[in-house]
């Protein structure tokens, strides 16, 4: 299965402050540049975006350089649970957005990202993970988390993969504009 741009929605999941510094050395930089990517991608293709934080009082807000990125209007859900499933705000934005193709980014893998893709595939949406835009503390918890969400049925793929599986051609409008943004 591939992700289609006309059935795609993107969430990112607590990429906060406080919660991105205790992240191993490069991972944080690395991360919020994968994110980027697909947040302009999904600016320019009209992909809907829902953004969440954990807890914002103590892992403090989503990083500065991805509220930059963030379409305008995008409202960041404030949760405490760890599935964004069990947040009804998330229920609600995911179903206004009425496409079936999730795509999820974020921190960390294998707890909120885990757990949402789980709850994800439980309803019955085609959940996709870009393992190059998502993180754990513990490189063994992340290899744990991926594996986990793989055997459960999640599509384990990449943020250059997305990218393209969202273009199709090469003769799509915007794909000079967006393959800038990985070369």
């Amino acid at each position: 299965m591939m992700a289609n741009s006309e059935n795609s929605v993107l969430v990112v999941i607590d990429v906060q402050q406080k919660l991105a510094q205790a992240m191993p050395d490069g991972v944080r930089e690395r991360l919020i540049n994968q994110i980027k990517i697909l947040l302009t991608a999904a600016k320019v293709l009209n992909i809907p975006v829902i953004a969440t934080e954990q807890y914002p009082k103590g892992l403090g807000p989503t990083e500065s350089a991805l509220q930059d990125n963030l379409p305008i209007g995008t409202n960041i859900i404030e949760k405490t649970c760890f599935s964004c499933m069990q947040s009804e705000d998330f229920r609600y934005q995911l179903a206004a957005t009425r496409r079936k193709q999730v795509i999820l980014l974020g921190m960390e893998t294998h707890i909120c990202v885990l757990q949402t893709a789980l709850a994800l595939k439980s309803e019955n949406y085609s959940v996709y993970v870009a393992e190059d835009g998502v993180c754990s503390r513990s490189k063994a918890n992340q290899y744990n988390a991926i594996q986990r969400m793989r055997h459960a049925g999640v599509v384990v793929s990449n943020v250059e993969s997305v990218l393209f599986e969202w273009l199709g051609d090469a003769s799509h409008a915007e794909f000079k504009t967006l393959a800038k943004l990985i070369l």
